[in-house]
């Protein structure tokens, strides 16, 4: 049993994202900042084998990417975990960064911000449904842009290491992985798209026999677009012409999209990811935002497709990702835009799982059933006593219905292929004080499920109120907001990335219960409040805020498709105030391994310089005055 211990005396901050166990061969239990036993394979081999994969700083970085090269251990294996740790000392934005096995995006991760005193975080994640990269040779890219000069001074000092060893495991691995990507590590370059800036699309050649094809979209907000969700009808925009700059627009709704040969396929209606440096620098001191660490992939069954996909034409199909806003006319009626603002970050990945060599895989041309989205959309000002806007109230609700479907012939025989999409979507938000008070309630849910037998149920509400001030003669500001937000997924049948359901390192009392379990729930809600106050001309920044986390991970059984037993496998509950964990309470299938609390005379104020005096309003809310983020 792995116990808590009480802070020590290290100079650096541990940051961590709250997330379920990762299956590692330790003999440990743990969490984000530890990992959990697993059992050896049944064959009897016991490949334990760990390797360095980077150890880099990340100072003036931007263009510059960490190339290594990737052999694979000497011993068999079918587990692997990747450990990455990063400290950094001083000031400087939160960062992006993404991790590519040659021209694939294996993971997508952002930077904590540092401290002038330092920070330190540790993030494993479960690689094994890579396993056809990483049982050959490849070149590793780690592309973290980052700025050092004299007023950004934080590098970041990372090192990733890889685990490889053997389990007892069901999970059968895709044979194959083609990136939906730039494709530039030929030239030990990134392959990210950027989008609108570029066209997000390739071209492939499938295998004649492929008998199953999952796509996978990695994407996400930057600059302008880093606070989308927030975003005003394109109409809208101007509504506070006093200000010092425009809101932004096409809406507060986005939809990632993926086109096969100029057909949707399916959607992501994406979660609205919030880095560290956002909304206010101290929600996310140690506790960071849902996935701030590892953003989440959408899956997107494209089986339906495989009797045209595998019809051995010598040019191909073309797979493209879009990202989708509103268009309105300022009266109430919209249309999914062509573009957005600048910029969105993409990749993508088709996962196949191959038939019997030689096997040429048939079947009827997919029929695609895919409306447009049903759009409703609202907005009005109300006038102050001098006539000008004062404030500007919003709603934007949205549905779509998807669904493809064929007959697929493989060598096991015919079956109908199909996927289906149901999302319902709202935001309703309100500016008052002429944009320097925005509230925002917006909540995404949907339902995506297979013939194959995957399905997810997924939903991601938020809560945000926000409010600024600013002095235009001395520049100094401040910001106060309050956050409140969840992310719910229920995952059945077979997902291409690991769920955590790891049945051989539970206790034994447990494992009876959960050797069947064929789906997993995760709830997770953040509630938090800060305060930011900065005078840029002094190089001061102050701040404090608090930050609670609850996240329950369970196993789910069903004896019969309306029925379903839950067992709760991992729970985790954190409080942190003024940078310091006040409260952790931490279970691992009912056994407690984690209960600290602090007593709250130890808990400074918060009161301290946080670093980041050269920063604005518009880089931490996406509003305001001021200028973006350094990007």
């Amino acid at each position: 049993m792995r116990l808590f211990h009480a802070p020590t005396a290290s100079p650096l901050l541990e940051v961590f994202q709250v997330y379920q166990p990762v299956l590692t061969p330790s003999h440990w239990l743990g969490d984000g900042s530890g990992d959990i036993a697993g059992a050896p394979a049944s064959d009897g081999t016991d490949c334990v084998h760990t390797s360095v994969l980077m150890d880099h700083v990340f100072a003036f970085s931007y263009g510059h990417p960490f190339v290594g090269d990737y052999t694979p251990p000497p011993c068999k294996f079918n587990q692997v975990s990747f450990n990455l740790t990063v400290t950094s000392r001083g000031r400087q934005f939160d960062r992006l960064g993404l991790l590519y096995l040659g021209d694939s995006e294996v993971f997508r991760t952002s930077t904590a911000e540092p401290t002038w005193d330092g920070i330190e975080w540790t993030y494993i994640k479960d690689m094994s449904n890579y396993l056809a990269l990483l049982k050959t040779s490849q070149k590793i890219i780690f592309d973290l842009g980052n700025l050092v000069d004299e007023t950004y001074t934080a590098p970041f000092n990372a090192t990733l290491t890889a685990t490889f060893f053997s389990s007892e495991s069901t999970a059968t691995p895709a044979d194959v992985i083609l990136p939906i990507s730039a494709r530039l590590s030929s030239e030990n370059k990134p392959s990210a798209f950027s989008i609108p800036s570029q066209n997000a699309s390739t071209t492939y050649v499938f295998p004649g026999n492929v008998r199953r094809a999952v796509a996978t979209i990695s994407s996400c907000g930057q600059a302008d677009e880093e606070f989308w969700f927030g975003n005003v009808l394109s109409s809208d925009i101007g509504a506070f012409p006093s200000s010092d700059a425009p809101l932004f627009g096409y809406s507060p709704f986005r939809e990632v999209q993926l086109y096969i040969d100029g057909n949707l396929a399916g959607v992501e209606w994406p979660f609205p990811i919030v880095f560290t440096g956002g909304v206010v620098p101290g929600l996310w001191r140690p506790i960071v935002g849902i996935d701030a660490f590892d953003l989440r992939e959408h899956e997107i069954d494209i089986t339906p497709w495989l009797p045209l996909l595998c019809d051995g034409a010598s040019d191909g199909h073309t797979f493209e990702i879009r990202v989708a806003g509103i268009d309105d006319d300022g009266h109430g009626h919209g249309a999914l835009s062509k573009t957005v603002a600048n910029y969105w970050v993409v990749t993508g990945k088709i996962f196949l799982w191959l038939d019997a060599p030689g096997w040429v895989t048939k079947g009827s041309k997919p029929t695609a059933v895919n409306p447009n989205p049903h759009f409703e959309l609202s907005s009005s000002v109300e006038l102050n006593l001098a006539k000008a806007n004062e404030s500007l109230t919003y709603a934007v609700n949205a549905t779509r219905e998807l669904s493809v479907s064929s007959i697929v012939l493989t060598s096991e025989g015919l079956f109908a292929a199909s996927w289906i999409q149901s999302l319902t979507y709202s935001n309703a938000g309100r500016f008052t004080a002429k944009g320097n008070i925005q509230l925002t309630k917006q909540n995404t849910k949907g339902l995506d499920a297979s013939a194959g037998g995957y399905s997810r149920a997924y939903s991601y509400p938020v809560w945000v109120n926000t409010s600024y001030s600013f002095e235009s003669t001395s520049g100094n500001f401040t910001i106060d907001a309050d956050i409140s937000r969840g992310l719910d997924f229920e995952t059945w049948g077979t997902p291409v990335f690991p769920t955590g359901l790891h049945y051989s390192s539970l206790p034994p009392t447990t494992r009876s219960h959960t050797s069947q379990l064929t789906g997993s729930a995760l709830h997770t809600t953040q509630n938090g409040s800060a305060h930011y106050e900065a005078a840029p001309a002094l190089r001061l920044a102050l701040g404090h805020g608090t930050t609670e986390q609850d996240f329950i991970f369970t196993g789910l059984h069903a004896s019969a498709p309306s029925t379903k037993v839950g067992y709760e496998l991992y729970h985790r509950h954190v409080l942190a105030t003024n940078g310091t964990v006040v409260k952790d309470n931490e279970t691992i299938a009912g056994e407690s391994i984690t209960d600290y609390s602090l007593p709250t005379f130890l808990v400074g104020d918060g009161s301290r310089n946080e670093g980041f005096a050269s920063r604005s309003v518009r880089s931490i809310l996406g509003r305001g005055p001021g200028w973006e983020k350094v990007v």
